[in-house]
């Protein structure tokens, strides 16, 4: 059993100098001068968390949470989601959830990375995740709001608080567009309409 551990650290000690020498020598496809490293996700440098604004995948927050995702917003569009959210359960018994808030410059640059894997070009990635110089959740004026029910008492009811749906292709995705109580505008197409 010695041996094999031996020989198991061994191997992983000489990967990771494998892995130094291809950083160092522009190996793995990264080109001369360019650090392999550059080119991975940004999270598989550093995982993303609470401080970057990220929420887990199939979770949601609830919008009294003090986390940087809901206290990093524009403070008129977290009272507003928090009134939103109130009258949602008071009046239809539906709980609202924060899918996303307010994210970091380098959480959005994620996102964006990994639409253009999924959706194979950046032009396609652009109707569904904006860039972090573009984005309305890097500034902290939009919030992605969960439970199908929830997004569509948004559609109805939201423009009372002010909260209109920005893109017709992302239904839970809101901003604080109008006086609450006057009329939403038609929303644009996608992200990249914006």
């Amino acid at each position: 059993m010695r041996f094999r551990t031996t020989v198991l650290t061994t191997a992983a000690a000489l990967a990771v100098v494998a892995l130094a020498g291809c950083a160092a020598s522009g190996a793995n496809g990264a080109g001369p001068g360019k650090s392999w490293a550059r080119d991975l996700p940004v999270t598989r440098l550093t995982p993303l968390g609470h401080e970057d604004g990220f929420v887990p995948e199939g979770g949601g927050l609830d919008p009294t949470d003090d986390v940087p995702a809901l206290s990093e917003l524009e403070p008129d569009l977290l009272a507003a989601v928090r009134a939103a959210a109130e009258a949602a359960l008071e009046e239809a018994g539906i709980e609202v959830l924060v899918t996303s808030g307010w994210r970091s410059e380098r959480y959005q640059r994620y996102l964006l990375e990994s639409a253009v894997q999924v959706y194979g070009t950046e032009e396609e990635a652009a109707r569904w995740v904006a860039s972090p110089e573009d984005s309305s959740h890097v500034t902290g004026s939009a919030v992605d709001v969960g439970r199908t029910d929830a997004a569509y008492w948004f559609v109805e009811h939201g423009a009372r608080f002010g909260l209109c749906q920005t893109y017709a292709n992302e239904v839970w995705h809101y901003e604080l567009t109008v006086e609450p109580g006057r009329t939403c505008p038609a929303p644009l197409e996608d992200a990249s309409a914006g």
